[in-house]
């Protein structure tokens, strides 16, 4: 089934439970799909790398509201964008652990060759495009850099 078929049960499912987060969350997620789907450059359906795409946006929009929302001590918005976070990470893949993804970068520096700081952007390119979805793109970027100074 694909994203937005399971997107609008589950929107059916929160109103009948009447559970408030779970359907502003699978709404914000419907709305990121249609507007997609209508944009000029779109062909009207969506692969799935790019449901995953817009599916990593909205949570990292969250993580990153969720840290102003914590600075600013607004703990009531803090715990609406955490609801919505929790929601929305049902639908990606299941993130890296930390020793994993220490052990997937150590193999795309030895794949491509890496020997020190000046060769991040190599690893970076690699790195992103085989982790898509699987680890945030600051953790591929934080763990690259610190084995590249090793």
């Amino acid at each position: 089934m694909a994203l937005k078929e399971t997107i609008e049960s589950g929107i059916k499912d929160a109103m009948r439970a009447k559970d408030a987060d779970r359907l502003r969350a699978l709404r914000a997620i419907k709305s990121l799909i249609l507007l997609e789907e209508t944009s000029g450059n779109s062909t009207g359906e969506l692969s799935t790398d790019a449901e995953m795409k817009l599916l990593m946006k909205a949570a990292k929009q969250r993580r990153d509201s969720l840290e102003v929302f914590k600075a600013q001590n607004r703990d009531d918005l803090a715990e609406k964008e955490q609801a919505e976070l929790v929601i929305i990470e049902e639908f990606l893949p299941k993130q890296l652990s930390e020793t994993e993804l220490t052990e997937k970068i150590t193999a795309i520096i030895a794949q491509v060759g890496a020997a020190g700081p000046g060769d991040m952007g190599k690893v970076m390119g690699v790195a992103t495009k085989q982790l898509a979805g699987l680890a945030d793109g600051k953790a591929i970027s934080a763990k690259v850099g610190e084995l590249l100074k090793k």
